[in-house]
């Protein structure tokens, strides 16, 4: 610890003799003042130059103070406050326990013991039900694996969902292009080499294990050539789908036609298009037609998909099939099964230990039932004060957004018109406390037993699917919110034009009604100008305000927004990430982020600014020489405060839509000039270059 920051400790102490401590001499020495001061001087590296590298000198401290955990693939401020989340959200499920038993948390609250005495036990059971697993079977045929399957034959097809826009519901199917590795299945790097390795050996593991369970005889060279096969044909499935860097401009993926013409299309051998969705619907008791619109993103796949299929026999098909299922079930097994992904885990992510079962557990749980958890939690710890400030918060930024509009000279009056209607439609502050109808839902549609945890998700699923497959007939609730409230992130939905702030993100550095505004605005003022301009970005920009997908911009507009874009594509394009073995960022697959980034900032900015000339100045922290503007861009840049173990730095360049933390800082800071101007950095410097930036 620093002398400054035990100095603050002292004063701390001392403040806390009074209820508010004081302003006197023009520095603020209440609680709330002393906190932040304190977590800003531990964070900071005063000797690097802000000039030079901000992001060191903004989190030097943190990075030196701050080891990544054993469970962990990287470690930022974002994880430690879902660290501490979950540790309040444990607290109140085990107190509340009582109270919801009959909403659905005792289940997941209570029988972890039971999960290492049933091992494989419930896992053999569903392989039975699906027509059982040939490289786990000593009689598997082709008759017996077809006649199971039907509508769980999903993940080999594109992946089937239901996508809600403002006015309707409609069928929408995916290409499988979401799997962390499959970039790996399509390249021959030393570290995709290493993961394609590691995956393999899961595999093969995992199915002698079936074996054994199932008293087959040992032949490790049949289930070694056999689950070569499924990785081969997984590499084929990921060669088929769209490389991320061609995915980002939704309006190229995006083609609506009929169930007919689906058929037509892409007839595949024996599987018809009409009559598999017509039975996962009629599951629900929904009818559908030939005539029924349907939206295919990433047509290539399904051209693609008939001559993969042909190549492989059906107990291949089926093999893989199988272990999709598995895969995803492996973390309901016992201890055994997750440790036979380890060494996989290890090469795509880094860690060396699994989560403890508790954090599994509340993991589970918020996310699964968000309403319930995230009502506990609100209600615990969401003041209505808090509320106040950042609704006026959001109200400030979204005004900033639409003047700023008028400083742009590459669009055209009749874009930002539009513009202004949509960036007045979309902010919701989520705070909402449960709802009755997702208690019912609890009550009476699962169906859970105390003693059988791996049901009660294979239960849970079945109770989703089918709570979204009925929303195709039903009249779209515009009050529903797309995520729970204990969540440490904010949300924009592109087809519901909405942004959400769920109460996680409340609090520090993010927020408090303790600490400056500086801070404030730098922190939570900075994600709410990130989300208002996700409806802004390359992909959100191709929606209205009503969230349909239509081009509301002119050819003028258009073009320049392309062209404005292209410089962040080329900035960002060229950082190189020394941790992920020398690549470079993707500027195309990051530029929705990082526009959203750089508008987010400048936004929070003005808006404090504005803030300034209607209250006043704001008393300064104490321990820190920096003027409130400084303490704003410090504080954004502190947010980001993180590190990444380099397996999963490698990875997450080449499939996450997010530039590293460090760039998002660096980049964001570069392109803007009053940044440069409050921290007198002269141009040419690395943090004041001579090209900047700028979309919104």
């Amino acid at each position: 610890m620093t002398c400054s920051a035990v100095a603050l400790v002292i004063l701390y102490a001392s403040s806390r003799g009074t209820q508010y401590g004081t302003n006197s001499g023009n520095i603020c020495t209440t609680p709330g003042c002393v906190t932040a001061a304190a977590r800003i001087i531990q964070n900071m590296d005063t000797t690097a130059d802000p000039c030079k590298d901000f992001y060191q000198y903004a989190c030097g401290g943190w990075l030196n103070r701050h080891v990544i955990p054993e469970t962990s693939s990287r470690y930022s401020i974002f994880d430690i406050l879902r660290d501490e989340l979950e540790i309040i959200l444990k607290g109140r499920n085990e107190a509340s326990l009582s109270l919801l038993t009959h909403l659905c948390l005792i289940s997941a609250l209570t029988i972890y013991c039971l999960i290492e005495q049933r091992d494989s036990l419930p896992l053999l059971e569903v392989l039975t039900m699906v027509g059982d697993w040939p490289v786990a079977s000593a009689d598997w045929n082709n008759t017996k694996g077809n006649t199971k399957w039907s509508v769980e034959a999903v993940p080999l097809s594109p992946t089937f969902s239901l996508q809600t826009v403002k006015a309707k519901t409609i069928i929408c199917l995916m290409t499988n292009d979401s799997k962390p590795f499959h970039h790996d299945l399509r390249t021959h790097t030393i570290s995709s080499v290493q993961v394609r390795e590691a995956y393999l050996q899961f595999m093969i593991t995992i199915a002698k294990m079936i074996r054994e369970d199932m008293n087959i005889s040992k032949d490790d060279l049949f289930v070694q050539e056999e689950m070569a096969k499924v990785m081969e044909l997984e590499t084929d499935i990921a060669n088929a789908t769209t490389p991320a860097e061609e995915r980002h401009d939704v309006t190229l993926l995006y083609n609506k036609m009929t169930l007919k013409e689906l058929q037509e299309k892409f007839a595949l051998n024996e599987f018809n298009w009409t009559f598999f969705i017509q039975g996962v619907m009629s599951s629900v008791s929904v009818q559908v037609d030939p005539e029924e619109e349907v939206v295919v993103y990433g047509m290539p796949y399904l051209q693609e998909l008939k001559a993969i299929i042909s190549k492989y026999s059906a107990s291949t098909i089926q093999n893989y099939l199988i272990w999709r299922l598995v895969i995803d079930r492996v973390s309901s097994l016992s201890r055994r099964f997750k440790d036979a992904r380890a060494s996989y885990r290890k090469a795509l992510y880094g860690t060396t230990l699994e989560e403890a079962r508790w954090r599994e557990c509340v993991s589970y749980v918020n996310n699964n039932m968000e309403n319930a958890v995230g009502a506990m939690y609100v209600r615990e710890t969401f003041a209505g004060e808090s509320k106040r400030m950042v609704q006026d918060l959001i109200d400030k930024i979204r005004e900033v957004f639409i003047e700023t509009l008028d400083e742009l000279q590459w669009m055209d009056e009749a874009s930002k018109a539009k513009a202004r209607e949509k960036v007045r439609e979309n902010l919701k502050l989520q705070y909402s406390f449960m709802n009755i109808k997702s208690l019912e839902y609890c009550s009476f549609t699962l169906n859970f037993s105390e003693h059988n945890y791996f049901e009660n998700i294979l239960e849970n699923l079945r109770a989703g699917a089918q709570k979204s497959l009925k929303k195709l007939r039903e009249r779209v609730d515009q009050d529903i919110w797309i995520i729970g409230a204990a969540v440490v992130n904010a949300f924009y939905s592109p087809n519901r034009n909405q942004i959400v702030f769920p109460a996680g993100i409340l609090q520090p550095p993010f927020f408090s009604k303790h600490q400056p505004q500086a801070l404030n605005f730098g922190g939570i003022g900075m994600v709410i100008g990130h989300e208002i301009t996700h409806g802004f970005d390359d992909n959100g920009r191709n929606f209205d305000k009503d969230g349909n997908m239509f081009d509301w911009w002119s050819n003028f507009s258009a073009m320049h927004f392309k062209e404005q874009s292209r410089c962040m594509v080329h900035q960002y394009g060229n950082y190189t990430w020394e941790l992920a073995g020398g690549q470079n960022v993707s500027g195309i697959s990051t530029l929705g982020e990082n526009i959203a980034d750089n508008g987010g900032v400048r936004q929070a900015y003005k808006a404090y600014l504005k803030w300034l000339e209607q209250e006043g100045k704001e008393p300064k922290l104490p321990g820190l020489n920096l003027s409130h503007k400084q303490l704003f861009f410090l504080n954004f840049a502190q947010v980001w405060c993180g590190s990444y173990r380099p397996e999963y730095a490698s990875q997450s360049i080449k499939t996450d839509v997010h530039s590293p933390l460090k760039y998002r800082v660096m980049g964001s800071l570069q392109n803007f000039e009053a940044f440069s101007e409050v921290f007198h950095c002269k141009k040419g410097t690395a943090m004041h270059p001579a090209d900047k930036c700028r979309v919104w």
